[in-house]
């Protein structure tokens, strides 16, 4: 495991302690659980990003062309 300093305007230190409190976690605890959404969900973007170069609109247009030209069903009209 590795030790990072890092520097945070005293305001954001005090409401990480607050809510590190409220959670009853530490305030170690709640900075990695924070990093780590962080870090998720830019993984995720650039996850997708790379997906969606793989796509075609003419196999996407290909796939839709197979659904029937019919109204939906009551519960599903919006």
């Amino acid at each position: 495991m590795s030790t990072l300093s890092i520097r945070i305007p005293d305001s954001m230190h005090e409401k990480i302690r607050e809510l590190a409190e409220k959670e009853g976690v530490s305030m170690n605890q709640l900075i990695n659980s924070a990093v780590s959404e962080k870090i998720s969900a830019l993984m995720t973007e650039e996850y997708l990003r790379e997906r969606g170069k793989l796509g075609s609109r003419e196999k996407f247009d290909q796939v839709l062309s197979k659904v029937p030209d019919e109204e939906p069903e009551e519960k599903d009209k919006l």
